[in-house]
C-alpha cells in the first residue's frame, strides 16, 4: 500500500500567522498527504488543531490528530503534532531530557503491516551538534524498544545538514528520502527582516523524512515551498517542508 507522508516545521504562530495558516491550507490541498507530521505547533493559540479542521475542509476527509508538548518551560509553549487519515493503534512520547526535546510516536497498522511514525524536533544550530548526537543516539535506543513494529518512519527537523555526525549516525539505521535544502525561507513581516537573519536563504537540509529498509519508495520532493503570488515575503513558515509517497508491506 502507498501512502503519502509531509513534514512541516510551522515557526509557531510567529510572522503573521493567521495569513500563513490561510496559505499552508492552500498547499495542503494540493499535496494532500494521508500523514503530516508538524513540528513547533504553538500549544496556546492550538496551531495543530486548525490545520486539522482545516485539512479535513480541503480534502473532504477526517485526519485524527496526536500532539506533544515540549518539556520543562516549554511546555506551554510548543510541542509536535502528527494528523493522520488512518486510525491509530497506540501512541506513545520520549522526554531526551536534553533541552526540553521530546520526540512522539504513532502506530498503524496498514496493508497488514505494523508502522511506527515519529515525529520530534532537535535541539537548534546554534548548540553544539554532540547535544543533537546524544538525542539521536536516545532515539535510535527507544525505536529498538519498540522492534516489533514492521516497518518505521521519522519526520522532523533535525537541525543538522547532512554532513553532520548527528545525521551521519541517524544514516546508520534509516535512509533519509531526500536532501535538498529546507532552511530558511524567506519568511518576513512587512518590511521586516526574515527569520534567522544570520542565515543565508536555503543554504541546507535540516528537514527530513526518514524510512527504514523495508519501506519502500516511490517518490518525493519539496511542500511548502512556494510564497503568496502577492506577496514574496509571506512563506507558509521560515521552513519549506518534504513530502514522500512509501510504500508499506
Amino acid at each position: 500500500m502507498i501512502i503519502r507522508i509531509a513534514t512541516l516545521n510551522l515557526e509557531q504562530d510567529h510572522k503573521r500567522w493567521q495569513a500563513r495558516r490561510e496559505l499552508i491550507a492552500r498547499q495542503f490541498a494540493d499535496l494532500n498527504p494521508d500523514m503530516w507530521a508538524l513540528n513547533e505547533t504553538h500549544i496556546s493559540t492550538q496551531t495543530a488543531r486548525w490545520l486539522q479542521k482545516a485539512a479535513a475542509n480541503a480534502t473532504a476527509t477526517k485526519y485524527v490528530l496526536v500532539q506533544q508538548s515540549k518539556a520543562g518551560e516549554e511546555s506551554a509553549v510548543q510541542g509536535e503534532a502528527l494528523l493522520s487519515r488512518y486510525p491509530m493503534v497506540e501512541t506513545a512520547n520520549l522526554d531526551y531530557r536534553s533541552h526540553n526535546c521530546v520526540a512522539l510516536v504513532a502506530r498503524f497498522e496498514i496493508g497488514g503491516k505494523l508502522l511506527d511514525v515519529y515525529v520530534t524536533h532537535l535541539i537548534a544550530a546554534k548548540v553544539e551538534d554532540v547535544a543533537r548526537q546524544y538525542q539521536v543516539s536516545t532515539l535510535l535506543e527507544w525505536i529498538r524498544t519498540r522492534g516489533d513494529a514492521d516497518c518505521s518512519i521519522v519526520c522532523g527537523d533535525f537541525n543538522a545538514a547532512p554532513d553532520q555526525p548527528s545525521i551521519r549516525l541517524m544514516s546508520s539505521v534509516f535512509r533519509a528520502i531526500q536532501d535538498q535544502p529546507t532552511a530558511f525561507t524567506p519568511l518576513c513581516e512587512p518590511g521586516g527582516a526574515p527569520t534567522h537573519p544570520e542565515w543565508p536563504r536555503f543554504d541546507r537540509c535540516i528537514d527530513y523524512i526518514w524510512i527504514s529498509e523495508s519501506i519502500g519508495l516511490r517518490a518525493s520532493g519539496l511542500c511548502f515551498n512556494h510564497p503568496a503570488k502577492e506577496d514574496p515575503g509571506l512563506w507558509p513558515s521560515d521552513h519549506v517542508g518534504v513530502w514522500a509517497d512509501v510504500e508499506i508491506g
